[in-house]
């Protein structure tokens, strides 16, 4: 747990959409996980169990209405070194994920942050494979709505 925590913190804040939430998704998956430690088949899939119980309760949540809380801390000007444009470019990523539906966002945060194969996703969602294809086709046609994936798209174009 102790060497997977930043990690599933991560991949919950990218479910959610929000960072403060992200370690209450983790901690609760982790308890969750704590509880059925005995019914695990085999303790080496306990990470994949976990990631699987992270992504139900974070479509169980999403589904919830109240979203009014979004917790911020206040920030003093400080100057630093240009690293804006990662900044604005992880933010915007944010952004644009955070406008997608629930299951939309998971199949792309299971997909290309997890990594893990169209069965996998598929498996985790308890969905079939060809779910996943078109949650991912949509998701990835609202992104380029967005204008996150146009030069991506042109770079590919310039490489042909």
């Amino acid at each position: 747990m102790q060497a997977r925590y930043q990690a599933m913190v991560r991949t919950a804040a990218l479910l959610l959409g929000a960072t403060g939430q992200a370690e209450d998704l983790v901690q609760s998956a982790l308890l969750r996980t704590y509880l059925r430690w005995d019914n695990l088949a085999q303790r080496s899939s306990a990470e994949a169990y976990t990631r699987t119980v992270m992504v139900r309760l974070a479509l169980r949540w999403g589904r919830r209405r109240w979203r009014g809380e979004q917790p911020t801390a206040a920030l003093d000007v400080v100057s630093v070194d240009d690293a804006t444009e990662a900044i604005d470019e992880a933010d915007e990523v944010a952004r644009l994920l955070g406008r997608l539906p629930a299951t939309q966002r998971a199949v792309l945060v299971l997909r290309y942050y997890d990594q893990l194969t169209e069965a996998e996703t598929a498996q985790v969602l308890r969905c079939r494979p060809g779910t996943v294809k078109s949650r991912t086709a949509r998701a990835l046609a609202a992104l380029r709505e967005g204008g996150l994936l146009v030069e991506a798209r042109e770079e590919v174009g310039n490489v042909r």
